[in-house]
């Protein structure tokens, strides 16, 4: 049998009572760092009627208030800073909504213990010091591309800091380095599987054995065809830039949910409607608490990710509770393309550009890659306005740029005649998403 493999073997098999009380420790000590630090969350905590004191053991955590989305824009960018400007070394950023983004800072410290995470992912996945891990994740204010590629230099493995695109190039530096494990997102992996086929290799030409594919869902079926294409076996790891990035959790070897960090992280399932803590096996809202970040620290954060919650042996021999791949949302935001799109923010930009808020988005996949579609229905003065093909060509040029600008990803967006769209008596049908994104 194998010997197995882990980063921190003493944390991440540690037994459960000494990771409960881990947790416990930690979270006592920030209640009372963000509530002393930070004015947004003490306001918060003094409106619900609950002080530090108050909160004495982990199941105290129901008292706290919850922290969505909106109250990180509404605390944009400095509000939910927790230590000075001069402490904090590194931001990345999600895209946003109405232009309002959500920023997270992180201190060095940060930076170290979200390396850790990674390296565990990494180290999960059988990599170690002698592998060759290209990183093909975007980078920049993405986390993904930053997050991996610091875990690779946590673990001691040759980086290949490749960012996203450039496919061709992609390949021929896998092959010429022989690189060993591959981390990006699941689609793109599918592509460099059809472009390698394309370019008349076969897997048996490079030197892929793993790869860690994360931001974007993706099922059973398309893991299998990675896995055929590249010759690997295909890893997943979730996070979210608002609690640090990828390797908030990671797949092992059995590949049968994520193990979460819970020495960094604590995690409830909640009823989305309620905001009750659901017992554990129950699908519901997954919340985050983070237990011992500096800058950014967030307590009972909203992920509105839908997903169940165990705690049983896992033959790899770790003992963080795992959870499953998210079964869907309890908002109505997308990913398309590893990209995180909101209805609301195509809104936004088709008001601001002078259009009738009168659109549809239509999302598919064709083999592995997501097509996002959105039409738009003109108005009678700007569809007579606009009756020669070239006017149309240009107003769709320049409103495509503006959706680029605001969403970080490219749509194909098509100009209706007026009444094109369906009306609809109850809620609009703004998004088809035609994707079987789950099983």
């Amino acid at each position: 049998m194998a010997k197995k493999m882990y980063f921190q073997e003493e944390i991440e098999t540690m037994p459960v009572e000494k990771i409960k009380a881990l947790q416990e420790e930690k979270f006592l000590k920030q209640v009372k760092y963000v509530y002393d630090n930070n004015e947004y969350y003490r306001n918060l905590m003094d409106e619900k009627g609950v002080k530090p004191e108050d909160i004495k053991c982990m199941e105290d955590i129901s008292k706290l208030p919850f922290l969505t989305k909106n109250d990180l824009r509404e605390a944009y960018p400095y509000g939910l800073l927790c230590r000075p400007v001069k402490d904090c070394v590194r931001i990345h950023s999600t895209s946003g909504t109405t232009g309002r983004r959500v920023v997270a800072f992180y201190t060095q410290n940060d930076i170290d213990l979200w390396a850790e995470c990674c390296a565990r992912a990494i180290v999960a996945a059988g990599g170690s010091e002698k592998d060759v891990v290209q990183v093909a994740y975007g980078y920049g204010l993405f986390t993904g591309g930053a997050g991996l590629h610091d875990g690779s230099h946590k673990v001691g493995s040759l980086t290949i800091p490749m960012s996203s695109g450039n496919t061709e190039r992609q390949i021929q530096f896998m092959k010429d380095l022989n690189a060993t494990i591959l981390c990006c997102t699941p689609s793109y992996a599918a592509y460099i599987g059809e472009k390698l086929h394309d370019m008349g290799m076969t897997a048996d030409d490079i030197n892929l054995k793993a790869g860690i594919f994360g931001a974007e869902p993706w099922t059973e079926e398309m893991r299998h065809s990675i896995e055929q294409s590249l010759g690997i076996k295909a890893y997943d790891i979730y996070g979210l830039t608002e609690i640090s990035g990828p390797g908030v959790s990671f797949e092992c070897e059995a590949q049968s949910g994520m193990h979460i960090n819970e020495d960094h992280f604590y995690a409830e399932v909640i009823d989305p409607d309620t905001g009750e803590v659901l017992p554990e096996g129950s699908e519901g809202e997954l919340v985050f608490t983070s237990l011992d970040k500096e800058a950014f620290p967030l307590l009972r954060y909203r992920t509105r990710d839908l997903v169940v919650l165990k705690r049983e042996q896992c033959s790899c021999g770790r003992t963080h509770i795992k959870m499953c791949k998210p079964k869907g949302r309890s908002d109505d935001m997308m990913i398309i393309r590893g990209v995180n799109v909101f209805p609301s923010q195509i809104e936004t930009v088709l008001l601001k550009c002078g259009y009738t808020p009168n659109y549809q988005i239509m999302v598919d996949r064709i083999g592995n890659e997501d097509t996002f579609d959105i039409n738009v229905e003109l108005s009678e003065e700007q569809f007579k306005q606009m009756k020669e093909d070239e006017d149309l060509e240009k107003a769709r040029k320049s409103l495509t740029g503006a959706m680029v600008q605001m969403l970080g990803i490219r749509p194909k967006m098509h100009l209706l005649p007026p009444k094109s769209i369906v009306r609809s008596e109850g809620k609009a049908v703004r998004v088809v998403d035609k994707r079987k994104l789950h099983d």
